[in-house]
C-alpha cells in the first residue's frame, strides 16, 4: 500500500475535526438530531469524499460520478456537513437542518439536497437501492464506483441480506460498503437487542470480500478502499469498528445521544474538546515536514473540487496498521 504522506494525514484529521464541528453545530441549532452515529463516520466520509470519490460539486448530477449512499440516513448531519465543505451548498445552510423549508430534513432528500443519493432513512434499504446502482452501472459498461455507508443495528434487517445475496450473484465488484460498527443502535447495544455476530463471518458467507479496520484511522479506511477497488468479481464489505459520538467526551460509547441534540453548556464543552484537539493537530503540524508539492496544494481552494480516486494499491490482504490519531 502507500504510504500516506505525514501532512497530508495531519489535513484530513483536520477536516475530520471540521467536519465534527459542523455536526455538533447542525444538531444544536435544530434542537434535534441524531450526533452520536453521525460523528462516528466523521472519518469515513472525510477519505471517501477528499482522497476516494471521484466528484465534483459544480456537476452534482455528472453521469460518471461516484456515487455515495448512506442508508443509515438519519446521521445525515455528516453527510450535509462534508457536502457543505465540498460546496455543494453554502455552509451557512447547516443552520437550517429540520426547518421548515429547508432543503436538510431529518433524512437525506434525492432531489433537494444537491449531492444525496439516495432517499435514506427506512433501515435496510440503502444497500438495496446501492445494489441497483451499481448493477445498473455494469448494466452500462460504465466505471464509476458505488459505496454504501450501513450502520450495524441495520443489519438486523432481512433486506440488508436480501441485498448481500444480489450483489454476490451479481458480482458487483464496482460496489462498496462500509459497515459503522459502533456496537449501539437506539434502544441499547447490538448485542443484546439482536446478536449481528459473527459478522465478518455472515458477510463472507455471502460472498463478499471483507476487511476490518479502526473506523477513526484514516490511513487504515483509505488502505481498506484501495484493496476494495482491487477486487474483482465480488463486492467488498469494510467493517469499521468505530465509537459512538466519537470526538465529543460526554457522547462517546453512550446511547443517549443517539437521537438527542445537546444543550448550550454542552455545546459549548464540545466546542472546547473540539478546540483543544485543534490545537493539538497545528502542534503535530508545526513539527511534521512539508513537500513542495503539498505546501503547494493545500493553497487550492477546497470548495468544489473534483476529486480523481488515487491509485492506493489494488491487491488483496490484510489491512496495514498505520499509526495516527483521530480527530
Amino acid at each position: 500500500m502507500e504510504t500516506l504522506p505525514p501532512e497530508r494525514l495531519l489535513a484530513l484529521q483536520k477536516r475530520a475535526l471540521t467536519l465534527r464541528r459542523h455536526i455538533v453545530d447542525t444538531v444544536f441549532a435544530a434542537g434535534s438530531g441524531h450526533p452520536g452515529g453521525s460523528l462516528s463516520i466523521a472519518e469515513i466520509l472525510v477519505a471517501l469524499y477528499d482522497e476516494v470519490m471521484r466528484h465534483d460539486a459544480s456537476r452534482p448530477t455528472w453521469e460518471d460520478r461516484d456515487r455515495l449512499v448512506l442508508s443509515k440516513g438519519h446521521c445525515c448531519p455528516g453527510l450535509y456537513g462534508i457536502l457543505a465543505m465540498h460546496g455543494y451548498f453554502p455552509v451557512e445552510d447547516l443552520q437550517t437542518l429540520r426547518k421548515t423549508g429547508s432543503h436538510l430534513q431529518g433524512h437525506p432528500h434525492l432531489g433537494s439536497t444537491p449531492g444525496v443519493e439516495f432517499n435514506g432513512g427506512s433501515e435496510g434499504q440503502g444497500l438495496s437501492g446501492a445494489v441497483g446502482m451499481a448493477l445498473a452501472a455494469k448494466m452500462d459498461e460504465k466505471d464509476h464506483r458505488i459505496y454504501c455507508i450501513i450502520g450495524d443495528g441495520e443489519c438486523q434487517a432481512g433486506m440488508i441480506w436480501e441485498a448481500a445475496g444480489a450483489a454476490s450473484h451479481f458480482r458487483l465488484d464496482n460496489l462498496t460498503a462500509v459497515l459503522d460498527r459502533n456496537g449501539l443502535q437506539i434502544d441499547g447495544p447490538t448485542e443484546e437487542i439482536m446478536s449481528i455476530e459473527p459478522v465478518a463471518e455472515r458477510w463472507r458467507a455471502f460472498g463478499w470480500n471483507v476487511v476490518e479496520v479502526d473506523g477513526h484511522e484514516i490511513p487504515e479506511v483509505l488502505d481498506a478502499l484501495a484493496l476494495a477497488r482491487g477486487t474483482k468479481g465480488r463486492p467488498t464489505m469494510i467493517i469499521a469498528h468505530t465509537v459512538k459520538g466519537k470526538g465529543v467526551s460526554y457522547m462517546e460509547g453512550t446511547l443517549s445521544f443517539h437521537g438527542k441534540a445537546p444543550s448550550k453548556d454542552e455545546l459549548a464543552k464540545a466546542r472546547t474538546e473540539f478546540d483543544l484537539a485543534e490545537r493539538r493537530l497545528a502542534a503535530s503540524a508545526a513539527a511534521a515536514p512539508r513537500s513542495d508539492a503539498e505546501a503547494s496544494r493545500s493553497g487550492a481552494s477546497e470548495a468544489g473540487r473534483e476529486y480523481a480516486a488515487p491509485e492506493r494499491g489494488t491487491s488483496e490482504g490484510s489491512i496495514r496498521r498505520v499509526p495516527g490519531a483521530g480527530a
